[in-house]
């Protein structure tokens, strides 16, 4: 997600489409008859997933509920459209208007089609504007990457109301895929922790819905999704964990995996806020120790070292570092979980890190020694001189 200003200046409404009859417009745009998946009741399907969204309004901010509009993203898929349905008739009782976002990320020769299908389908199910936004996917990460970047910053800026939520489709099989990626690459607790409901703007209020449910609710709404043909590329990663990795779990575990998956990622999310919030009242009794810039390494040594290497990546991050790699951060730590007197860490910025008379402190190199002095929080001692503790 980008971390840019959201614009209070909404798009204009998308173009009129033509009209085209609406069997030859939905071969045209790869739309598939709504067809419930067995054992899947459409009505049943629809319900739950219009509960699962006035569970998340009823919840949500009360400000978001002031800003008297809310935004969901559509790609024209069976989860975005449930959702798209789902919302239209739960934010009446709210009072809400809905607006449909669809994203053209301009990808693939039919999906100027693809969008205004999409647009057609949002606004027969009541949204009060519908909206098509074109973005150019670049950039480093991977197309995957990419348009994902591209598609969050286009809905971010399309928002009428700095605290307009924006509802995405994602399901509780998205969930368990988004938490075996982090595992495999093994970066972290946050990783495998997955996509969280609420985390404004962005609302997921189908994370505990399967894909069965929102095809099955996309029948009782009568619309046709989309089916896009990249998932079922084999090329991209996720798709080989939809269609390979996870069916082979299933059978092996004798099935619920993806539930069981999406109730870890919960758990461990509840995990990290206890978590982050030890270390940001850690953060402040260590500063209260010494001045606003500084740590005061006692403090910080009598923590377990879950919460310690919080404490220094907050504190850090918030003295301007960028780009900070976990061996940059576990030599910050060993400061002060071992320390026996040594240098200070180099860091991204032309930062380094020292400790010095019982403080951890930032400082610019002294570049009139050849840049290999650094100023301590005591004084123009050199780190490798600083007084042990």
């Amino acid at each position: 997600m980008t971390a840019d200003s959201p614009s209070d200046v909404a798009p204009e409404p998308v173009e009129p489409v033509p009209a085209v009859p609406e069997a030859d417009a939905g071969r045209r745009a790869g739309l598939a008859d709504s067809v419930a998946p067995r054992g899947h009741e459409p009505g049943a399907a629809l319900d739950e997933v219009r509960l699962a969204v006035r569970r998340l309004l009823e919840q949500a901010p009360e400000r978001a509920r002031q800003a008297g509009v809310l935004g969901v993203a559509c790609s024209g898929g069976a989860d975005s459209l449930a959702l798209a349905g789902a919302t239209v008739q739960a934010a009446r009782r709210f009072g809400l208007a809905v607006h449909g976002l669809v994203v053209d990320h301009r990808l693939q020769a039919d999906s100027a089609a693809v969008a205004a299908a999409a647009g057609r389908q949002l606004a027969a199910l009541g949204c009060a504007e519908v909206h098509v936004l074109d973005v150019t996917v670049s950039g480093a990460g991977g197309p995957e990457a990419a348009a994902r970047r591209a598609r969050y910053e286009a809905l971010r800026a399309a928002r009428t109301h700095p605290d307009q939520l924006i509802l995405l489709g994602h399901t509780r099989d998205d969930q368990a895929e988004t938490v075996l990626l982090g595992l495999g690459r093994g970066s972290g607790p946050r990783s495998i922790a997955g996509m969280r409901r609420l985390d404004p703007p962005w609302a997921r209020p189908l994370l505990q819905c399967t894909r069965a449910t929102t095809e099955a609710a996309c029948a009782a709404l009568d619309v046709r999704p989309w089916r896009d043909p990249h998932n079922a590329e084999a090329r991209f990663t996720r798709v080989r964990l939809r269609h390979e990795v996870l069916p082979l779990l299933e059978e092996v575990l004798h099935g619920g995996v993806a539930a069981a998956l999406a109730r870890t990622a919960e758990q461990l999310r509840d995990d990290l806020a206890a978590l982050d919030a030890w270390a940001d009242a850690a953060l402040a009794e260590a500063r209260d120790e010494c001045h606003v810039d500084e740590l005061g390494a006692s403090a910080l040594a009598a923590l377990p070292a879950a919460v310690r290497t919080r404490v220094l990546r907050s504190w850090l991050r918030g003295e301007g570092v960028r780009d900070l790699s976990s061996g940059q951060l576990l030599a910050v730590d060993e400061l002060v979980s071992r320390w026996r007197g040594q240098g200070g860490v180099w860091l991204t910025g032309g930062l380094v890190a020292a400790r010095a008379h019982g403080r951890l402190a930032l400082r610019k190199p002294d570049r009139r020694h050849g840049g290999d002095r650094l100023p301590s929080p005591a004084g123009p001692h050199s780190p490798t001189a600083a007084p042990s503790e």
